[in-house]
């Protein structure tokens, strides 16, 4: 039977290596949870956070089943630290797991040139206003669906004062774009850059990712960066950001229906 681990840092040398800030989040107690086979000496363990698991140490069948999915759960991004945890995953969840490639880029912390990041932000078409994220935006965010992970890890504005931050370029009053955090940690923010479809394509956000970037370093934060896409690779390398390396994730649905609607949206 799996557990949440009242001290998360219990499970720290399974995840010994892996550069993934939302891992940080759950093992500093910021966000997010950490789940093991045992509170004492964990050997298998998993960090969610958000609609991400990643799961490390010994590869376990009763494992898997138990760690995914938890309850309310019918969608998740599952990481896998080897191929035993892959192997798992394919063989356990069948078709509702659609294999996927992600990047992760460098964490550079000094890579960055303010000046070009400034240029970026100051350049917005006519009509639209760059502000960044206050309460109103942030109760506002997650009453959209497109936008609404800009701020739904947080429990409340408080708590997205103290872990998060964010930038939304309005136009006509109402969001469009916008680079916020999907998650925070002792340190920094873990990206995340939304558009609404019918404004794609005009360099909003790049404009709201470089002026999220400025105000981390402005704070001492690190902004790090995660691509789920090809796309959001570019768009990262634009602002600085330099790829590391690819790795893969797997999409998965509680259910095989849902799976195939899944997997015809991604087309």
């Amino acid at each position: 039977m799996i557990t949440a681990l009242s001290r998360p840092d219990k499970a720290a040398a399974l995840f010994e290596g892996w550069q993934e800030t939302m891992i940080w989040s759950c093992l500093q107690g910021v966000m997010g949870t950490i789940v093991a086979d045992s509170e004492k000496n964990p050997a298998s363990a998993a960090a969610l956070l958000g609609d991400f698991c990643f799961l490390a140490g010994r590869p376990d069948e009763t494992f898997v089943s138990q760690a995914l999915f938890p309850a309310g759960r019918d969608f998740l991004i599952a990481v896998p630290g080897n191929q035993g945890w892959s192997d798992l995953i394919e063989a356990y969840c069948g078709e509702r797991a659609r294999k996927t490639v992600r990047y992760a880029l460098k964490k550079e912390p000094r890579v960055f040139d303010r000046e070009r990041l400034q240029a970026i932000a100051d350049r917005l078409p006519e009509g639209y206003v760059l502000r960044m994220m206050d309460e109103a935006l942030f109760w506002r965010s997650r009453e959209i669906g497109w936008c609404r992970d800009w701020t739904a890890q947080y429990e409340d504005f408080t708590a997205y004062q103290k872990y998060g931050l964010g930038t939304v370029i309005l136009k006509d009053g109402e969001p469009v774009s916008g680079a916020s955090s999907y998650s925070g940690y002792m340190g920094g923010i873990e990206v995340e850059i939304d558009t609404r479809e019918d404004y794609r394509r005009k360099g909003l956000a790049l404009a709201c990712g470089a002026k999220l970037i400025l105000e981390c370093l402005r704070r001492g934060w690190y902004p790090s960066w995660d691509a789920q896409n090809l796309w959001s690779k570019a768009l990262a390398e634009k602002l600085g950001y330099h790829f590391d390396h690819a790795y893969t994730a797997y999409e998965i649905t509680k259910d095989t229906a849902r799976a195939v609607k899944q997997e015809v949206l991604s087309l």
